[in-house]
């Protein structure tokens, strides 16, 4: 399988394996930028493993052994991008001075949750 998805709009290749590496390290340097209290503590944790997860799993799909397999590891990808997109909300609400950081974070995780849904659309024949 290849890490290599096309946007037909423009022919440029995005590198997702890179973009999702990208993505879980800019939540990582947005979490060590948070005040630590008890609220806040709670929905680091979350956040970092969900965001970062979201490359990791990548990098699984990308070496899958099978198309059921991909398929199965890209559905993982998408369901911790919207699990991160649900972090990134409370972490706004807990945090009302840094809601326009977390909205930046949600874009890109709306825009990662989208690729990985067409991704598993079923291909047509």
């Amino acid at each position: 399988m290849s890490n290599q998805a096309q946007n037909p709009n423009d022919k440029k290749k995005y590198d997702l394996e890179e973009r999702t590496a990208q993505f879980g390290e800019a939540i990582i340097e947005f979490v060590k930028t948070l005040p630590k209290d008890p609220i806040n503590s709670s929905l680091m944790s979350q956040i970092v493993r969900s965001g970062t997860s979201i490359g990791a799993n990548y990098m699984e799909a990308d070496g899958a052994e099978s198309k059921k397999d991909f398929r199965h590891k890209i559905s993982i990808c998408k369901k911790e991008s919207k699990e991160t997109k649900h972090w990134l909300r409370m972490i706004a609400k807990a945090n009302p001075n840094r809601r326009d950081e977390c909205q930046k974070l949600l874009r890109e995780a709306q825009e990662l949750t989208l690729i990985f849904s067409s991704i598993l659309l079923p291909k047509k024949k």
